[in-house]
């Protein structure tokens, strides 16, 4: 059989290890974060409610290039954030892996924020009260209680936000570069692979994002069919 459309060498395996890198650590940081805020829109009541609500869904909707300026407009060299950042601690996130991430997490936020807000949403109240009347404080009734209860949508928005970091391209375009060996990750493979006329490296990596991605929506579906 023959596989010459497939190529597989160091120009397939950095990217791949470091878009499995940049889309771990960016799934972690959105799940912490994507969940902390779900719980507190579900349980809090505030003037603003709405507002934070819209704030946390907007990189679902809005251009990648668009976030992707609004991070170079934080944490850019000239950016309030990156400055300072520069300044005191001589840290610089532009065109960097960490940058990478930063905007990976900000891309897939929404997914996992989604997914655990319909989740937490779902949880019975008079679980929680029960907890509550057992003596439990609220932290413990968030671990113990009502994150258990909701863990199938939440496993199910951190892995819709894995495949999402998985794909970032354009935002990791505007603030992390386009670096072979240090920002390159999958999807600015393909691109440059495409650009430069190399086909079999750039049916390798589509065919891995598919892959993935394919198995990630299929597992993603199955947790979320009721159990009954």
């Amino acid at each position: 059989m023959d596989f010459s459309w497939f190529k597989v060498g160091p120009e397939f395996l950095q990217p791949l290890l470091l878009t499995l890198k940049v889309a771990g650590l960016a799934t972690a940081a959105a799940t912490v974060i994507g969940v902390a805020m779900a719980y507190v829109l579900t349980r809090w009541r505030f003037a603003l409610r709405d507002f934070v609500d819209a704030v946390c869904t907007l990189p679902l909707v809005m251009p990648p290039t668009v976030l992707g300026y609004y991070l170079l407009v934080i944490i850019g060299r000239r950016g309030f954030l990156g400055k300072w950042l520069q300044e005191v601690f001589g840290i610089t996130l532009m065109f960097t892996w960490q940058g990478a991430v930063i905007a990976a997490t900000v891309v897939a936020f929404p997914l996992v924020f989604k997914s655990a807000r319909a989740a937490l949403e779902g949880v019975g109240k008079q679980y929680e009260d029960a907890a509550r009347t057992l003596g439990l404080g609220e932290a413990a009734v968030f671990l113990r209680v009502s994150l258990p209860l909701a863990f199938r949508g939440v496993v199910a928005g951190t892995m819709l936000a894995f495949a999402r970091a998985l794909g970032e391209f354009g935002a990791t375009l505007m603030v992390a570069g386009n670096l072979p060996g240090r920002t390159q990750t999958l999807s600015l493979a393909v691109y440059s692979a495409v650009q430069a006329g190399d086909d079999a490296l750039a049916n390798s990596l589509v065919l891995i994002i598919s892959c993935v991605c394919v198995f990630i929506l299929v597992t993603t579906s199955r947790l979320l069919q009721p159990k009954f």
